[in-house]
């Protein structure tokens, strides 16, 4: 036998068995509990020490300095010894799909109880809120899946070119979505005990002001809601990859998210990633993976949806967010902390059962 065969055969020898034994360590480790999962869908830049977006208060100020690298996201995972946890998912609704699907199936984690916070920022109806204000979402309604003719074709008794999937023209009658053709990924409805737990825990937030918004406001004197200091509400959200704006569009929301959920829907914010967070978390719920009743969607308010009085829609689309955004970024963190940390606090009893309404 050759000398170089021989040793190549003993290496192996002594090796491969400590390999295999390394590798059935590993696959013998239990998954990481993970408390909460903190839903951010964009940053300005690094998750540390820049211009903030939505992830970086997280990070820095919870002190998720647990790196995982994540190579299916857009971003490495960020958690603490809490058991919290960060997730960049990026921007639009397929990003938000393909991230969280992604972070569901994997092995490493158990997220069987945890809590999904989804907490961005988002345009808002200036019926409903002013600018850093936050909303918590009883229903999630997805706006893209629709027909869609183009404003300058649309018959003159028509209030806009948005139409159901299996209607011939808009309607604002449930009763036109019966017996028609659609998809299941259209209208989600949230744990409205726990909605309604997570707005008592913040309602009395003082969320402060700031120049910026507190000048931009002033252009919505027609509005009262607008005309508020931040604060913490209950609303609606439509979530569509287009990136819509105008008073026509905003009354399309409207009609919109009522058809899909109630009379007593109401749209609030609108945001670009909602809907596909919410797929891929009903997906996992089939295997058992998370609970579709442990989510929570915290939009802020970083823009209207809509102009003021006296100005056109392409004015009030190339506004810059006043404060760069702050204000929202500071109210998704301020509001949604608040409802991280009672559920760390209340561990013992929330992990088994979702707080309701009549916790306090």
């Amino acid at each position: 036998m050759p000398r170089s065969y021989a040793i190549k055969m003993l290496v192996v020898g002594v090796l491969l068995p400590i390999l295999m034994l390394a590798s059935a360590c590993q696959s013998s480790q239990a998954p990481l509990e993970v408390r909460v999962v903190v839903v951010a869908m964009f940053e300005r830049g690094a998750a540390r020490g820049d211009e903030p977006g939505e992830l970086q208060f997280w990070v820095e100020r919870l002190g998720l300095d647990s790196e995982y690298d994540f190579p299916l996201g857009q971003d490495v995972l960020y958690m603490n010894d809490a058991g919290v946890m960060a997730i960049l998912v990026g921007g639009g609704v397929p990003n938000a799909t393909a991230s969280i699907m992604a972070l569901g199936l994997d092995e490493r984690f158990d997220l069987a109880r945890s809590y999904w916070l989804v907490a961005g920022i988002a345009g808002a109806d200036p019926e409903d809120m002013s600018l850093g204000s936050a909303a918590w979402a009883r229903h999630v309604v997805d706006g893209d899946l629709l027909y869609e003719i183009d404003g300058r074709e649309i018959p003159d008794d028509w209030p806009y070119g948005m139409i159901p999937l299996g209607t011939d023209a808009p309607t604002t009658d449930p009763a036109d979505l019966e017996g028609g053709w659609s998809v299941d990924t259209i209208a989600f409805s949230l744990n409205a005990d726990l909605v309604e737990w997570a707005y008592a825990q913040t309602r009395d937030l003082d969320l402060g002001d700031a120049p910026g918004i507190t000048s931009y406001r002033s252009h919505y004197e027609t509005y009262p809601a607008a005309q508020r200091p931040p604060f913490v509400t209950i609303g609606d959200t439509l979530s569509a990859s287009t990136y819509w704006h105008g008073e026509l569009m905003n009354r399309w929301a409207n009609d919109w998210v009522r058809l899909y959920r109630g009379p007593q829907a109401n749209f609030v914010t609108s945001n670009m990633e909602d809907s596909g967070t919410l797929t891929a978390i009903g997906r996992l719920a089939r295997l058992g993976r998370v609970d579709a009743d442990r989510v929570l969607v915290l939009r802020t308010a970083s823009n209207f949806t809509m102009p003021p009085a006296g100005q056109t829609a392409q004015w009030s689309k190339t506004q810059p967010f006043p404060d760069n955004g702050r204000p929202s970024f500071e109210a998704a963190f301020v509001v949604g902390n608040t409802v991280v940390q009672a559920l760390l606090e209340g561990w013992d009893d929330y992990r088994l059962t979702p707080p309701g309404s009549n916790a306090q």
